[in-house]
Formats: C-alpha cells, structure tokens, sequence
C-alpha cells in the first residue's frame, strides 16, 4: 500500500514537474519533444556520421603489411652495440635509436642472419604487383617482406626509392590484385572526413579515421603536406590515407610528436605528388628534377611593401650559381621571382617544387620583380646533379676599396669605391663597399665589407649613383637596401635618423 501511494505520489510530482516544463517552454518560445521524438532526432543525427565499414571493405585487402630485414651478427647484439630488446624498444615506441659505437666482433664469431628491423605499411599500386610506401620503411634494408590480408608473403624488390619526397615502390611476383583508386587531392577539403589503413606498432590492418586539417602545409621539406588528425603511429608509415569515396589521397608519413607517439598532428605526402615520383621510380628507377641554379628566401611583409611588392609573396633571389640557367637568362641578386611559367609564387616553397617538377630541357619563363618593375627572362630548365653538386661557393669579398669615401650620416654608413678585382669576384657590374655601419645601419645588421647594390629601389653604381639614389628616397620611411654579402644578397630596411 506505502509502496502504491509513493507510486501515485511520484506520477503526480512527474506529471506536475512536467506540466510545469511545458508551460515554461510554451512562454519561451520552445518545446519539449517526447521520447519517441527524441529518438528519432537522436537517430537521423547519428545517421549524419560517417560510417566506414564499406571503406575498410573496399580498400582494405589493397593494403599491406611491410617488414624489412637486415644482416646481423649472430651474437644477441645488434652492429650497433646494442642488445635487440633495447632496440625494439625504441624502434615500437617511435624514437630515435641511439648513435651507440660500433662493437668490435671477436674471431670466430657466429655468421651473419637476418633480423628484423622494422614494420611498415603500404598499398597495391598496381594489379601486376607494384606497392607503393615511404623511402624511410625500406631504407637500409636487406629484404623486403610484403603480407597481403590473405596473409601471402611475397619477397619483394626495391625498384626505387625517392628520399626527398620519402616515396618508395617495391614490386612483387603477384597478379590480379586488388590495387587502390587514386583520387583527386584538389578536390579535397579541409574538414574532411579521411580514414587510415596500416600497422601500427605492427598490429596489421588497424583502422583510423578523423578529418583534414590542413592543406599544403609547409613543413620545410620538399613537398606541401597534408595535415589530419586521424591516429598515425610507428608501422602507420607508407599505408594510404583514404577519403569517404574509398580513393587514395595521401601517404602517411610523418607525425608531430614530444613522445614519439601520436599527439593529434599527422602528415601524408598528397598522393599527385606522389604520383609523379612513382611513375619515375618505375620507369627509370630513379627521380629527375629540375633546377635553375639560386639560392631563394622568403619575401617579408616589410620588404615586399618598401619595394613595391605589395603582399609578401614571392622568392627572393639571393645567390645565382655561376654559368647556371638563371645567370645565363640574366638573373640577379635582390630579384623577387614572381611567377614561374605564368603560375604564381605565393610562398617561396612553390618555387622549387615547381622547378623541380619540370623537366630538365624544358623552355621556362621566369617573372621577377626588379627595381620596382615586372620582367620576364627564358632560361632552360637543367638537371639536379645526383649529388646535388655545384653549391654557391662563399666569397671573402675582401680587399682594399679605392680611394675616397662617402659618410651617409642619417643611415649611419661610410661607403667606398669597389676595385675592379672585388667586382669580377663577386661577379657584379657596380656596386660600393660598407666601410663602416654605425646607428641606423648597424642596427639593421650592416657591417663592414658588405656590398650595397641597391637603395630604394634604384641600382647603386657607384658613390655617386648611391647619392642620387639617396636624394630621391622618401626619407620619412624605412628605406630598402639590397646588401650582398660574400655569395648572398639580401634587402634589409634602414630607418634614417633625424
């Protein structure tokens, strides 16, 4: 009976709590939906999230597990110097093995074997066998396992690997498989909802997912990454990053990361980049780019608005190689390139992204900025050297000036002639010697030996160009001066004293 009266009881508080609700609701403007109701929007909110299992049904036996081996001594120690249980520890956890010295072996020691060395992702490129990867999961490797879903082990074959771009392809004695679709990296978003597909820490085909959270993100090599935040981790690299068609975008390749483990920043190389190397790799084995021959840096805000720029965009040249395609087309120090086969460089990173994608006997078209005015030069596109050979070479940019000097006392500098020797050194038509740089210059970074070639905008000469050019300079701002010192040149802002 106590129990039935608590029961009304509680039906009449609920009924009154609830009566009351409403009521508040009604005057506010708003409603209460039944249960049913809410159900019901609770659902078609959760029909609205991304449901992957027809992608990992898709895409998945297009992905690969990648074990790599390599010759060891048969002593419970790696050539290192270090026992493999200490090495597995850093290589599952993602972090930098240690530089250990080498151990000398004693004679008679056990014959080499092969032990693991590490585990990596990919994905079949190709039906007749081609697998696409990172260059960093088979670098240094003496063989290559490739697992399927189906768990087929194949030893595969490095047909070439690519370290500036971190893209790799192996090949395996297979046929009819299931290789990925390759979709469209301009089409994608920021926003995104992307899936990952690979080993991490060696458990095979894991699943991951998140959203894209940035596009071409510069991270100072040589490709514009992909940004995510889906859960990337050691044996993650070289597997795809897939969108919600089931089409390959990127390759994971990197993280950001205090720990070694994963910490919500993910990197993928976009897959038309990569793309291109693997086309090369498989045609030839090897990448070949092109080059123009100068050294670049970034154009500032303060910069671009005292040379008439407007936005700071654009390469600044600071160095051209001798007898390089830019210095036969007439390139020069302090140029700011503009555009390069009329597509426009927005950061300085475009530019050698887009050279380097040309090929070497190309005819290009070079815009640079000079002196306040646009002007194109043609130049043959060369081939970068496998070694990278054929860097500037610093010059002293020493010797005595010849007789006379010129005291700028608002900018702070004394100033003379430069010889003719000191011109054919540094390979420049004019120009005069920083003598000394006090206050105003001395602050702007200027010092003793530097070269100026240019003031507001107009070419320095000589001292007496260099004072005509100073009698026409707004006095009012920062002006700009286009320094070069030893191989490398530089705008640097002056503010003149009062």
């Amino acid at each position: 009976m106590r129990t039935a009266a608590w029961m009304t009881l509680k039906s009449r508080v609920s009924a009154t709590a609830l009566a009351s609700a409403m009521a508040a609701a009604a005057l506010a403007g708003t409603a209460l939906l039944p249960v049913s109701a809410a159900h019901a929007q609770s659902a078609a909110t959760a029909r609205g999230l991304p449901d992957f299992t027809d992608l990992v049904d898709q895409v998945g036996p297009s992905v690969v597990n990648i074990r790599t081996l390599e010759k060891v001594s048969n002593n419970g120690a790696d050539s290192s110097g270090m026992d493999e249980d200490m090495l597995e520890f850093f290589r599952r956890f993602g972090l930098p093995v240690p530089n250990v010295p080498r151990q000398r072996q004693p004679r008679g020691s056990q014959p080499e074997e092969e032990q693991p060395r590490g585990v990596g992702s990919g994905f079949v490129l190709t039906a007749d066998g081609y697998v696409m990867t990172n260059a960093h999961v088979v670098e240094g490797a003496d063989e290559v396992i490739v697992t399927l879903t189906d768990k087929r082990e194949f030893k595969a074959k490095i047909v070439g690997s690519d370290k500036r771009t971190d893209v790799a392809v192996v090949k395996i004695d297979a046929k009819n498989l299931p290789a990925v679709k390759i979709g469209d990296v301009s089409k994608l978003r920021v926003g995104e909802w992307v899936m990952a597909i690979g080993s991490p820490f060696g458990l095979d085909n894991s699943v991951t997912a998140g959203i894209v959270s940035a596009k071409q993100r510069d991270t100072g090599d040589y490709l514009p990454f992909i940004q995510t935040d889906v859960a990337i981790n050691p044996g993650n690299s070289g597997g795809p990053l897939i969108n919600m068609r089931g089409e390959v975008v990127g390759i994971n390749s990197q993280i950001y990361s205090r720990s070694g483990g994963f910490m919500g920043i993910s990197f993928a190389i976009p897959i038309d980049e990569a793309a291109r190397v693997s086309d090369q790799l498989r045609a030839s084995g090897k990448v070949t780019r092109g080059r123009i021959g100068v050294q670049i840096g970034p154009v500032t805000k303060e910069v671009a608005e005292s040379i008439g720029l407007g936005k700071p965009e654009g390469a600044l040249v600071s160095a051209i190689e001798p007898d390089s395609p830019a210095a036969k087309a007439g390139v020069e120090a302090g140029d700011v390139i503009t555009k390069f086969d009329g597509k426009a460089i927005e950061k300085v990173s475009d530019l050698p992204r887009m050279v380097g994608n040309t090929k070497p006997g190309t005819k290009s078209t070079l815009t640079v900025l000079r002196r306040g005015k646009l002007k194109d030069l043609n130049l043959v596109i060369a081939e970068v050297p496998a070694d990278e050979a054929g860097k500037v070479k610093t010059s002293s940019g020493g010797g005595k000036s010849s007789q006379g000097a010129l005291e700028n006392k608002p900018l702070g500098l004394t100033l003379g002639e430069l010889t003719a020797a000191q011109k054919k050194e540094l390979a420049v038509k004019g120009g005069v010697r920083v003598m000394s740089a006090v206050d105003a210059a001395a602050r702007a970074g200027l010092r003793e030996g530097d070269v100026i070639l240019q003031l507001a905008n107009a070419e320095v000469g000589d001292l007496k160009s260099f004072e005509a050019a100073w009698a026409k300079a707004d006095k009012s701002k920062p002006v700009n001066v286009l320094v070069r010192r030893g191989d490398w040149a530089q705008y640097v802002l002056i503010r003149p004293a009062k």
